[in-house]
């Protein structure tokens, strides 16, 4: 297996191309507010949810649109949810026609999304103007321009593209991401755009979306709120010319891979852009008893108030990784619990089953300076492995939540 990093996202597969504009929807004129990613052809295409009672419009909407499993353009705005609003529905249905208008396509060839404020009037002029203006700015080279047009708080634009071979032809898997705050995915994460230039049947795409969900994006934590507006899809064009996966084959596992390689990108983007963080924490669990076990142990851990504070204070407080450990649904044991912090300034063993080891606090200090931290928890019950992401609370967090709306 040979998967390397390239340059370009969304637009680095062939046959997509991709723009971001200020259409007017957000105050701020020197913040781009709408973005268009559109392929050549028509696009195998999977998506996942949040589970959040309280869904945006374009939600319902793209589940219309996509329940053939195909579409060719995606549609996105920054800085309104388009979330409890009562006609909020129509509003992401005439901007799918907007869109269709001025691509020549069907308004169901459109997957549609936004990010912003919830229960906000959103009205259609900043789109009827800024769909015709964005078309003609479509490019191979817009990618950038799209990520930076789905941000909110966040801090930078996230995007992140790799390369790999199927049957000796070179695909390509691109991805844009934002999320910064109210992160803790019950699907996905805020918003996550892939691409992709192999050809796989829509039933193999969406088999493969929904298993890589939950060994990562559903494994990061910010700040516990699950999203309105949570949202990934998966764009598959075909024009790398592979032959077409529609079964389980050694295709279709490296085409995971790949994606897989994208997802933990897009995670650890989010968890160290979290709001106000500046840490960076990578949860492994090792030897749990179960997969499910072990992903619901790293979950846990990453979503400890507590234990978020301790690493944003340099505090090698192991207890309260034992206690999120402890509060885990699941049947397994703790009595052989091992944790290790690790970072670039070294590695301290902390607890040996499930007790203290004895170890130089000034050394872990030390370990937890740094702005990635590792949190290595060996079960000793199974064979199993998992991840989770998340980032440490800060008091930036709150000064940025309490002004969110203006």
């Amino acid at each position: 297996m040979n998967i390397i990093e390239v340059q370009g996202g969304v637009t680095a597969p062939q046959g997509f191309k991709a723009a971001g504009i200020h259409c007017g929807i957000r105050k701020n004129k020197e913040k781009l507010d709408l973005a268009l990613l559109v392929s050549d052809r028509p696009c195998a295409t999977a998506a996942v949810y949040t589970q959040n009672k309280v869904k945006g419009a374009p939600i319902l909407v793209t589940q219309q649109n996509i329940a053939d499993g195909y579409s060719q353009a995606m549609l996105c705005n920054s800085g309104n949810a388009n979330t409890c609003n009562p006609n909020g529905v129509e509003l992401a249905q005439a901007c799918c026609e907007l869109a269709a208008q001025s691509l020549g396509l069907k308004a169901s060839d459109i997957v549609i999304a936004s990010t912003g404020v919830i229960g906000q009037p959103l009205p259609l002029e900043p789109f009827a103007k800024g769909i015709p203006e964005i078309t003609a700015c479509l490019s191979r080279t817009g990618g950038t321009l799209a990520a930076q047009a789905i941000m909110t708080t966040d801090t930078h634009h996230k995007e992140f593209a790799v390369e790999f071979s199927l049957g000796g032809k070179t695909c390509r898997i691109g991805a844009m991401t934002k999320g910064s705050g109210m992160i803790n995915p019950n699907m996905a994460t805020m918003l996550t755009f892939i691409t992709t230039d192999v050809a796989i049947s829509p039933a193999m795409l969406n088999q493969a979306l929904q298993a890589e969900v939950k060994q990562s994006l559903n494994q990061i934590n910010v700040d516990g709120d699950t999203s309105t507006n949570d949202m990934a899809t998966v764009m598959a064009n075909g024009q790398a010319g592979n032959a077409e996966i529609t079964q389980l084959n050694a295709d279709y596992a490296l085409f995971c891979d790949a994606l897989h390689q994208v997802c933990v990108w897009a995670c650890r983007q989010i968890a160290k852009d979290g709001e106000g963080a500046t840490k960076l924490l990578e949860c492994s669990v090792s030897n749990a008893r179960s997969a499910q076990v072990g992903l619901a142990i790293a979950k846990s851990i990453i979503s400890s108030d507590l234990f978020k504070a301790a690493m944003f204070g340099q505090d090698a407080n192991w207890g309260r990784v034992l206690c999120a450990i402890g509060y885990t649904e699941g049947d397994f044991s703790i009595d052989k619990v091992e944790l290790r912090l690790k970072s670039e300034k070294g590695e301290v063993l902390v607890c040996q089953n499930a007790a203290y080891f004895p170890f130089s606090e000034e050394e872990a200090a030390e370990v937890l300076s740094a702005s990635e931290i590792q949190i290595l928890v060996d079960m000793h019950d199974g064979e199993h492995f998992a991840q989770a992401w998340g980032c440490d609370l800060s008091y930036e967090y709150v000064r940025i939540n309490g002004d969110y709306r203006s």
